[in-house]
């Protein structure tokens, strides 16, 4: 949640703290809000709602020392008040997390005369750096030790007016990275906000605080050890986070997948085998010994293990479990040192799930695979093997194409499994390969459906409530079309395996809730059909997507869009991408904000 930027140059910073907030608006837009040091003081300007404003209304301000930020709200209504960055005496801070501890802070601070005029944990720092400059004057040293108070996840960025030309960063469970150049050193919760300036990244290590200034970079730990982080190049460009001829950034990463899982999948090579070391370097020793797998992940990641359940049980026959990660964590489970644990994440950085994979660890269960997105991210770091997919920079809030680059990880993984349990006959194998190679194809061939999924999408337009259904490998798909509906389009949309449907959800089937059918043509397509008679003879208003091959008409209350390909398998990928066009152009035609939509935030970076 929330985004930072911070910077320390030889000219006017102010613009590129603007432009940083841009990249990173994914990560919260209830307000924003820019201090930098002017003259003898700290000039802060604050808005409610997007960067755009904030823009304008920092368009006569000036610097070379500032901090940015762009809020998702936790602690407080969004409101100017509450609004980033919070001063107190000489510094501004900005912070991404939560402070846990911040009441017991505020009454202390309180008690020795601060005034608090906000609701928000962030404002604790605040006062608390001014009280402890008192003691260490330098704000290297009293932010280092401010930090040491703090309990719960943070990054943050202070300046103080009485120190020009000096900014103080410092992390704590929450993502921090550097950016170093020739003409100035920045900081930001994510690379995206500083490729307008720098390349050269240096990502910050829990526990690492960092003093920017125009011509340097120092790091050391909290008890003030120094360290040293290895400058990366970021291998993203600035086009990769531009808008470009799309509407929306969810329509450019939909159109993006069949790009995204071609890169995903380069590392198959022209090679008719799969290797373990596709996992890293010790995949083959672990992966012999593993008996089990456990999935972790939250929202669209937790419906890709959950697709992934079927091909690992089916095809590799290794029991797999799926756990919500936020759930997994605080429950007592029963270890197991055998067992695999997965965990999925676009981001990396996903709070939930970086604990649930730290917890799993703690028990005893050292044998962890991240599937993510993000190379440098902490789940990355914290795991055995990992897997990334590079589908490159998604900053629509509604995943689309993380998900199905997750799909196209964990089938490999699945096959990896296979052939470490000898499972996999080197004809499936092969013929499995095949279809991977040309997934993209296929991929491209459904987004040419397009215009009669819009056809579709206006008859939604008065709906309130809507019913998604599969079953077996296309249940999690059917969930993650629901999903997708409620995030952008704000329609109630619930998803059930299609035989459940007997056993209440019927109850809720009338001519005004659409249903929405995965219908591939596997062997429960008969099934599922019978399960549409239900909806058909209840009044239930119909669109089913059906595989080229299924006999499957339009008629009194039924619509059916035919993919242009079975895929066997590999169906899910295909089903899924029709179902995000369909949530796409319905919020399109609801008139929602499709990139942002209320209450969510893409990094889900705090419990």
């Amino acid at each position: 949640m929330c985004g930072i930027v911070a910077a320390a140059a030889g000219s006017n910073i102010v613009p590129v703290l603007v432009e940083g907030l841009k990249r990173l608006e994914y990560r919260g837009y209830d307000s924003a809000g820019l201090a930098v040091v002017s003259g003898d003081g700290i000039e802060r300007v604050r808005s409610v709602g997007r960067v755009a404003e904030l823009e304008a209304a920092s368009a006569g301000t000036q610097a070379i020392t500032g901090i940015a930020h762009t809020r998702w709200a936790t602690h407080g209504v969004p409101s100017e008040r509450n609004a980033h960055p919070h001063v107190s005496g000489s510094i501004a801070v900005v912070h991404n997390g939560i402070i846990e501890n911040y009441e017991s802070l505020r009454i202390e601070l309180s008690a020795r005369g601060h005034i608090f005029t906000s609701d928000t944990d962030t404002e604790s720092i605040a006062h608390l750096v001014e009280a402890t400059l008192r003691g260490e004057p330098d704000l290297f040293t009293a932010v280092r030790v401010a930090c040491r108070r703090l309990v719960g996840a943070y990054a943050i960025a202070v300046i103080d007016h009485r120190q020009p030309g000096k900014v103080v960063v410092a992390r704590e469970g929450s993502p921090l990275l550097l950016g170093i150049s020739d003409t100035g050193n920045y900081a930001a919760s994510d690379a995206s906000a500083l490729l307008q300036v720098t390349r050269n990244m240096v990502y910050l290590e829990n526990g690492d605080i960092a003093e920017l200034t125009a011509t340097g970079v120092k790091i050391a730990r909290l008890d003030g050890t120094p360290v040293e982080r290895p400058v990366n190049v970021s291998q993203l460009s600035a086009a990769a986070v531009e808008l470009g001829s799309y509407q929306h950034y969810m329509q450019k990463e939909i159109f993006e997948q069949p790009e995204a899982l071609a890169n995903t999948l380069e590392i198959v090579g022209g090679s008719k085998t799969i290797q373990p070391g596709i996992f890293g370097a010790e995949a083959a020793s672990l992966l012999q010994d593993v008996d089990s797998i456990l999935i972790l992940a939250c929202g669209t990641s937790s419906h890709s293990g959950y697709t992934a359940r079927y091909w690992l049980e089916a095809i590799a026959g290794v029991t797999c479990n799926v756990e919500i990660a936020s759930e997994y964590r605080y429950r007592t489970s029963v270890p197991n040192p055998r067992q695999l644990i997965v965990a999925i994440s676009q981001s990396g950085e996903t709070a939930d799930t970086l604990a649930a994979l730290r917890h799993a660890k703690a028990l005893g269960q050292t044998k962890t695979l991240a599937i993510c997105n993000v190379p440098e991210s902490a789940i990355v770091r914290e795991s055995a093997l990992r897997f990334i997919t590079r589908a490159g920079p998604e900053i629509g809030v509604a995943s689309t194409k993380a998900f199905t680059t997750q799909l196209a990880a964990l089938f490999l993984l699945t096959l990896v499994m296979a052939k470490v349990r000898y499972k996999l006959a080197a004809r499936d194998e092969s013929a499995y390969i095949d279809q991977l190679r040309h997934l993209p194809v296929a991929v491209n061939k459904v987004l040419g459906l397009e215009n009669d999924i819009k056809a579709w999408a206006r008859r939604f337009a008065d709906k309130h409530h809507a019913l998604f259904l599969g079953r077996g490998r296309h249940y999690p798909i059917a969930l993650e079309g629901a999903l997708k509906l409620k995030e952008i389009s704000y329609i109630h949309a619930e998803a059930y395996p299609a035989g459940e449907l007997k056993h209440g959800p019927l109850a809720l089937v009338d001519a005004d809730m659409p249903v929405i059918s995965v219908a591939p043509n596997d062997l429960l397509l008969d099934k599922l059909k019978s399960n549409l008679k239900e909806v058909q003879a209840r009044g239930g208003e119909l669109y089913v997507f059906a595989d080229a091959d299924s006999e499957m008409a339009d008629s009194e209350g039924v619509h059916v869009l035919r993919l242009p390909e079975h895929y066997g398998e590999l169906s899910p990928i295909l089903h899924v991408v029709p179902l995000q066009l369909l949530s796409y152009h319905v919020a399109l035609v609801k008139g929602t904000d499709v990139d942002k939509p209320r209450n969510l935030a893409k990094s889900v970076t705090v419990e």
